[in-house]
């Protein structure tokens, strides 16, 4: 399937004005089965953010290809276990040409859709034209559409080989005994955990908030961004300190750009990484330069990350005493906030660490590392054999967010070449 037909397949919701992102209430999209991110590329010039996920055993190496293009694009496994974003993270998700089997395991696949589409959220599907008389996939589509009902979505549109399912805006039909044939999950089911948690057969409940407010309650994109979003309250924060932990990343970015003038200019970076999120501020302060950030979670630090996601931003869980899954070379800058002094009270290597983001990182990119200043003083001794070179340093103990001797310290990866391959290419 073209991108002119997925996106006159999505032009049949019918949104006012032909407006994709529906005047700014759709703006988190998953693109699952994604190739090399054609349809992320194409939305964003309509303020729709999409996190494409390549199925790790077929299609991995077109993650590459999509991030080389600065599109957000992560390795994933559509299998046992979680993917690695909270519930009630898209407003879409999308699988076009799709050969992906959602009828395995009592529906787990499609459950798992289920638990990260926000209230009123559409699944788009469609199989390739190709199959369109196949005797299977007639069969496929026949089974998938009895699923479906079961889990009490419903046809927003439907055209040839495609159809856009919407999910419930509340869970008043999953109360009704005679309706229900799928069982809610437990209790004690926590549906925004996500680090090597088994996904589940059961339909994931909204929230109270949800059910009262018969939706996500989310303000319009790009509103969206600077609004405290509801679930605040589920890590007691107030309005007023979402609002602070804004205006003062806001002030950082700001600083960074100052020191790092005039290295890094307007066509210098596109894709980021933030490797310490948070509420993703650092990201929200970027939101007028043309560029996309990884907001990333600790896994056992707060589970922050339906957070970002409800800011109308992207992210995912990881821990750092691991390797990241994404090819070398694919991030222009790697923004570090404690996580070194992070790993050390977990006993893993900071050398390991420094090697892991000089394998992400691309040639010619940055790091800017905002930790103790006796941190900073360790990874200057790792410049010259990271082929690294510092560009700037400031103390930031005036910042009064923050205590002890944090500062800040911004290096560039250097394009360099090993002396056999110096050799070859002359």
């Amino acid at each position: 399937m073209t991108l002119v037909s997925m996106v006159l397949n999505w032009q049949m919701l019918n949104f006012s004005h032909n407006n994709l992102n529906n005047e700014g209430r759709l703006r988190t999209v998953l693109d699952v089965g994604c190739g090399v991110a054609s349809f992320g590329a194409y939305l964003l010039s309509s303020d729709i953010i999409a996190m494409s996920l390549a199925p790790n055993d077929v299609h991995q190496n077109q993650i590459q290809f999509a991030l080389e293009r600065g599109i957000p694009a992560y390795l994933g496994v559509l299998g046992t276990k979680r993917l690695p974003s909270p519930c009630r993270s898209f407003e879409l998700a999308h699988c076009s040409c799709c050969r992906i089997d959602w009828l395995q395991r009592d529906v787990i696949l499609l459950l798992e859709l289920d638990r990260l589409l926000r209230p009123g959220g559409y699944f788009a599907y469609s199989s390739p034209e190709a199959y369109a008389q196949d005797e299977e996939d007639l069969r496929i589509w026949t089974e998938m559409s009895v699923l479906v009902e079961r889990m009490r979505w419903r046809i927003a549109a439907k055209r040839n080989q495609t159809v856009i399912w919407q999910k419930p805006l509340t869970n008043d039909c999953y109360m009704d005994e005679n309706l229900v044939q799928i069982p809610p999950c437990r209790s004690d089911n926590d549906p925004d955990a996500v680090w090597g948690v088994r996904m589940e057969a059961c339909i994931t409940p909204y929230s109270d908030h949800d059910q009262k407010a018969k939706g996500s309650g989310l303000a319009p994109w790009p509103a969206r961004l600077t609004s405290p979003p509801p679930r605040l309250a589920d890590f007691g924060y107030s309005n007023e300190m979402f609002v602070k932990d804004t205006e003062t990343w806001h002030r950082r970015v700001e600083s960074y750009w100052n020191l790092s003038s005039p290295k890094i200019e307007d066509d210098t970076l596109r894709n980021l990484m933030d490797m310490k999120a948070q509420m993703g501020s650092f990201a929200a302060a970027l939101k007028d330069k043309n560029v996309w950030v990884m907001n990333v979670i600790p896994e056992d630090g707060r589970n922050t990350l339906k957070l970002i996601y409800d800011r109308g931003l992207i992210g995912t869980t990881h821990d750092w005493c691991e390797a990241f899954s994404t090819y070398p070379r694919t991030y222009d800058l790697l923004h570090a906030w404690t996580v070194f002094s992070d790993i050390e009270k977990k006993g893993c290597s900071a050398e390991d660490l420094l090697l892991e983001m000089d394998r992400i990182l691309r040639p010619c990119g940055f790091i800017i590392i905002r930790d103790k200043q006796r941190v900073i003083d360790s990874v200057r001794k790792y410049l010259s054999a990271l082929h690294w070179e510092a560009v700037a340093t400031a103390d930031s103990s005036s910042d009064s967010e923050h205590e002890g001797d944090e500062a800040v310290f911004i290096v560039q990866k250097k394009l360099w070449l090993t002396s056999e391959s110096v050799r070859n290419s002359g």
